[in-house]
């Protein structure tokens, strides 16, 4: 496999309302930016152009959708091949995909969760190897936000470090699906957050999320991130170091300038954690 090119800083979801502003500049706070590839791999002509425009300015990362790594039917080699060469094509940084399926012949409008059992981790693992050698590069792996867990034989933590072992693939960090996880079903985020590899960590990603109950929330990427997710992602590089992250906002888009100033309270954090660090390291 080829090496991994460093990425660092934070990152933002490239959203179609925010392509022209993009292409004529990129904010200089926007260090890396994030589409899914399914989106853009048959996009019409002048979107590509613009996208073009944007990857002159800054790197890009791939964060795929439709891959269905966990998925009972064959992995489709038609659209890996689509995928291979948009990555080819447009030198993207990194690929990553979630640890869940959502086909079955047919594509379903959901990330399903995988059964946590070993049976399962084999299965899931096999296949991103397969992708992985298939695209020649590492493939990192998103924690997903789950409102079930059907046939679980072991815990989320466990399945995880299964399928990353055994895969030896990466990680792609969702502060904000730990969060959900652990309020839906009463873990402590702490410390699921301090039993993930470090060494496995390829980028991050952080999102709101909607409070229905006190006990259920939705992770829907639809509105700004709450202060419980800031803190943990404060925790994530204490314990993990200081990684590269981006912010995910699906629905409810505001206008650029507002998230790039969401955006900003993580490179504050980032900064605050490795001052923090380097203080430590000092004496």
């Amino acid at each position: 496999m080829k090496p991994v090119p460093s990425l660092s800083g934070a990152g933002l979801g490239l959203r179609r309302e925010h392509l022209q502003s993009l292409a004529r500049e990129v904010p200089s706070s926007v260090q890396f930016l994030e589409v899914a590839p399914e989106n853009w791999i048959k996009a019409p002509k002048q979107r590509r152009q613009l996208l073009e425009q944007i990857l002159d300015q800054t790197p890009l990362v791939c964060h795929g959708l439709s891959l269905s790594l966990g998925g009972p039917t064959p992995l489709d080699m038609n659209l890996l091949h689509d995928i291979r060469t948009f990555l080819q094509t447009h030198q993207v940084v990194r690929y990553t995909e979630h640890l869940s399926y959502c086909s079955d012949q047919g594509h379903l409008y959901d990330l399903m969760p995988i059964p946590f059992t070993k049976a399962a981790a084999h299965y899931v693992a096999d296949r991103i190897k397969q992708t992985q050698d298939f695209l020649g590069e590492p493939v990192a792996v998103e924690n997903v936000s789950y409102y079930c867990a059907p046939g679980q034989q072991m815990p989320e933590i466990e399945f995880i470090h299964r399928v990353l072992e055994l895969a030896d693939c990466e990680l792609l960090l969702d502060i904000n699906n730990i969060f959900v996880n652990s309020v839906n079903h009463g873990y402590d985020a702490d410390s699921f957050l301090r039993q993930l590899p470090t060494e496995r960590i390829s980028y991050g990603h952080i999102a709101g999320h909607y409070v229905e109950q006190p006990d259920l929330i939705i992770d829907s990427h639809g509105a700004p991130v709450r202060d419980d997710v800031w803190q943990l992602l404060g925790k994530a590089y204490q314990y993990h170091g200081v990684f590269p992250t981006l912010l995910e906002r699906d629905f409810n888009i505001p206008p650029l300038d507002k998230l790039v100033e969401e955006l900003d309270s993580i490179h504050r954090i980032q900064h605050s954690v490795m001052h923090q660090q380097k203080e430590y390291a000092c004496g």
